[in-house]
């Protein structure tokens, strides 16, 4: 069609001939610019989902992980505006932005600890303002990151009665699963914010009822602990015969290390700080840390691991900012309280004085 057309217009005049081509130009770009657009945001949605998430969950390096959530997160889902919403590779990306944001909210919590403990008392309240602004930025991002989840999958976890979504691989489940975990942390957040957020609280007991959907076993006790910590945040949706919420949550952190990925213990500990329990957050921390010389972490979700490593030594580094103004030191993890090694201490013999 188009060499026919520029044959036909060699037979006109030159300033004919131009006008004809410039008009065609115009013409053919105006049509193929949509089209280009959507094949590219298609191909890019399937490299991505087929590619690059797999890498990214082979990853061993969090922040690397959530800055490439930030960073590319606009980039991919603004085609959704030519193509479908690539709400599963979607939801990923924002649950690593909002993982991003949450470490800076880490950083401003131990910032108001600090002050906190020196006394420092204009310091203490700027650093607690500060760390409810990215608390409800981190549960905006999150509660998206769970909407996003749930569409991918065409779920409605308030559907009567419940009807789990297809999940053809892996990849589906642990994108579903983390996008119940995601709702589950964004309400947390935004209660940490003074409800800045808005996030609504009924996916609390969807988010449990949607977990069933996932194999428990499988996923290192995940599905169950998201499952206990709405147990805890609403006690009326725990289950009639439903073993207590804290041993299920322990339960399912020595599940985590017998699977190789101890997200788990993140929750746990979560749990632990929310409801006043440090006797279950010392437990969190110290079988987190004992866990490292027999656990072998799933290469294919190292990075799920490594982010419940940031979880646990930001727990523990509240401890330690509480008590003794500074961060966990690195030879003291697991520990929560600091120890003096008295071996291969020389000693000095008072008789070699006299």
């Amino acid at each position: 069609m188009v060499s026919s057309l520029f044959s036909l217009v060699r037979r006109y005049p030159s300033r004919i001939r131009q006008t004809v081509a410039a008009g065609a130009v115009l013409l053919l770009a105006g049509c193929s610019a949509n089209p280009v657009y959507t094949t590219t945001g298609m191909v890019l949605s399937s490299y991505s989902e087929s590619e690059a998430t797999p890498y990214v969950l082979q990853m061993s390096d969090p922040k690397m992980a959530c800055a490439l959530g930030e960073g590319t997160d606009p980039l991919v889902y603004s085609f959704s505006r030519v193509t479908a919403a690539p709400d599963t590779t979607g939801s990923l990306l924002m649950l690593l932005a909002a993982n991003c944001m949450e470490y800076r909210t880490w950083e401003a919590e131990l910032d108001y600890l600090r002050a906190d403990f020196s006394g420092d008392v204009p310091a203490a309240k700027d650093a607690r303002e500060k760390a409810k602004r990215l608390h409800a930025q981190t549960a905006k991002r999150r509660y998206q990151a769970f909407q996003r989840a749930m569409a991918a999958y065409e779920f409605d976890p308030s559907a009567e009665p419940l009807e789990c979504p297809f999940l053809f691989s892996e990849q589906d489940e642990i994108t579903f699963l983390l996008g119940l975990l995601t709702g589950m942390q964004a309400i947390v957040n935004d209660s940490n914010s003074g409800a800045m957020a808005g996030v609504p609280r009924n996916i609390a007991p969807q988010a449990e009822r949607a977990a069933q959907c996932v194999d428990n076993e499988k996923w290192g006790g995940l599905p169950n602990a998201v499952r206990a910590l709405v147990w805890l945040l609403l006690p009326d949706t725990r289950p009639e015969l439903a073993p207590d919420p804290w041993q299920v949550l322990d339960n399912s952190a020595e599940l985590g290390v017998k699977s190789g990925m101890r997200a788990s213990h993140a929750l746990q500990a979560v749990a632990a700080e929310t409801f006043g329990r440090p006797e279950v957050l010392e437990d969190a921390i110290t079988s987190f840390a004992d866990a490292e010389d027999r656990i072998e972490v799933r290469e294919d979700y190292r990075l799920l691991d490594e982010v419940a490593r940031r979880v646990i030594t930001f727990s523990s580094d509240k401890h330690w900012t509480a008590n003794y103004g500074y961060r966990t030191p690195g030879s003291q993890f697991g520990k929560m309280s600091p120890e003096r090694n008295s071996e291969n201490v020389e000693t000095m013999d008072l008789d070699d004085l006299l």
